[in-house]
Parts: structure tokens; C-alpha cells; sequence
């Protein structure tokens, strides 16, 4: 009997609302805009528009229900960034999109890193823990292997500042993870890299470019395809377990909203 965990986040329109102002630009990366339209409302005037009925002729006076997603970017919610997303050039090679990238790919044995003794809120998680966290799990990284960082953001939500100020990675320890093998790197912060603020005056105080969004710019060097926004990471065993990371069936997009979910055997 297989049992299957949800690590997704839920799209929730309401959480727009909470984005600190560092991050209001990007509002459409929480959920997009929903507009429901109700069965005994909008739902039903459209079933009359098509249809060219009256009311009185559907099932208690109802249409159907229908919701429009707008303002919603492919990098909303829970998602993959396709390796475009860390520019157009991976491994010297034309950067692949969602697209390109097969559904097995993306169907992984998993590990979770339990770097929580040693992430820092808007730190970089060193490679060290890094080291430790694979160790804790028992077994060594395989090639194609899905390493999900649980740094324990999951105490906050995004009422609370702190959810804002999440442990990152930075291009070293990107650079490490994929030079074991790994090809899926997940995580339960809102990004995988340390929070633009933190980063932002890094390089306003250094002049030094690479504080710009190194951990995903590593990618560009080794690819792998990056999970943010991750939740539930608690509910999973160290190892031992398979997680499917199903996204949006998009043309050409560097990032989908995606689904994830773990299968483990009881």
C-alpha cells in the first residue's frame, strides 16, 4: 500500500496581501488573482448566455461553476524552475524549458536534508551542514536523486515576517549538491537563494556581483531543476521514499506550478 504525502503549498489569493513591500513586485509568485464565478451566479448566466435558456431550464435554477486564474506567474506557488530560469546558456548548451523536460525526470528518489540546526535566517546554508544533513540520512547522494532542504520554514506562514527572512543557498552549495549527482534540489523557503534584501545590500556593500542570485546562477554550471516554496517536508522519513514533482504541461516556460507529491511505501 503505497501512501502519498502532499508537499505543496495552497495558491491562496489572500496571501497576496501579506508580501512585504521588498517583495510586493513579485506578489504574482504567492497565487494569482481568482475570480469565482458561482453556480447560482456568474455560473449560471453563462450557461443561459451559450445555452440560450432561462434559468428555470438548468437543475435547481443553477449553471455550472467556473473560476478565472489571472495575474498568476509560472513561477507561482510551489514550482519548478526549469533550468531557463537560471538563463540560456546550461552546461554551454541551450538552457532547456518545462517542456523539454521529460515527466520522468521529474519522478525522483527523494532524500530530505534536515539543515535546521544550522540555518540562519537570511544566511546561506553552508556546505557543511550541507555534509552533515546527507550523513544524518543514512545512505550517500545517487545520481538523479531529489534533495528536498527542509531549513524549517514550515513554523511560519506568510502572516509572520519571519517567513520573509528564510535561509538560502548559495552558489557554492548549489554547485556542491549537483556535483554529487543530485538533479532535483527542493526546498520549504519561499526561494532557493537567500532573500533579495539580504543579497542586495551584500552587493551594494561589496560591489561583489556574485552576491546576486549565485545559488541559482550554479545551475548554469550544472543542471538541475529547482523546487521552491515546498511545504509538510516533516511528514517524510530521511530517505526511502519516491516524490513526483508534476508540473503545468506549458510550452517553452521557464518555471511551472507544480504539484508534489511523495509516495511512500507503508
Amino acid at each position: 500500500m503505497t501512501r502519498l504525502v502532499d508537499l505543496s503549498r495552497t495558491l491562496d489569493p489572500a496571501n497576496r496581501a501579506l508580501m512585504p513591500d521588498a517583495y510586493k513586485p513579485l506578489e504574482n509568485i504567492v497565487a494569482p488573482q481568482i475570480h469565482y464565478l458561482r453556480p447560482e451566479g456568474e455560473g449560471r448566466d453563462r450557461m443561459t448566455a451559450i445555452f440560450g435558456c432561462p434559468p428555470e431550464h438548468l437543475p435547481h435554477g443553477e449553471g455550472w461553476g467556473e473560476d478565472w486564474l489571472t495575474e498568476m506567474n509560472t513561477h507561482c506557488g510551489t514550482h519548478v524552475d526549469a533550468p531557463l530560469h537560471s538563463g540560456n546558456l546550461v552546461e554551454g548548451k541551450p538552457a532547456r524549458t518545462i517542456s523539454d523536460i521529460d515527466l520522468a525526470e521529474l519522478y525522483r528518489p527523494g532524500m530530505v536534508l534536515d539543515v535546521r540546526p544550522w540555518a540562519r535566517a537570511g544566511e546561506a546554508v553552508p556546505v557543511e551542514a550541507l555534509e552533515r544533513a546527507i550523513k544524518a540520512t543514512g545512505r550517500d547522494v545517487e545520481e538523479g536523486d531529489a534533495l528536498l532542504l527542509r531549513t524549517g520554514q514550515e513554523r511560519f506562514d506568510m502572516s509572520q515576517p519571519e517567513f520573509f527572512d528564510y535561509p538560502g543557498m548559495s552558489g557554492d552549495g548549489t554547485r556542491y549538491l549537483t556535483g554529487l549527482g543530485a538533479t532535483v534540489l527542493g526546498t520549504d523557503a519561499l526561494a532557493w537563494d537567500r532573500p533579495f534584501p539580504v543579497m542586495r545590500a551584500a552587493y551594494e556593500a561589496t560591489g561583489d556581483p556574485t552576491e546576486i542570485w549565485d545559488g541559482h546562477f550554479a545551475i548554469a554550471d550544472k543542471e538541475a531543476f529547482v523546487i521552491q516554496q515546498l511545504d509538510n517536508l516533516a511528514a517524510l522519513p530521511p530517505t526511502g521514499f519516491h516524490v513526483g514533482f508534476f508540473p503545468l504541461k506549458l510550452p517553452g516556460t521557464s518555471a511551472s506550478p507544480c504539484r508534489v507529491v511523495a509516495f511512500l511505501d507503508n
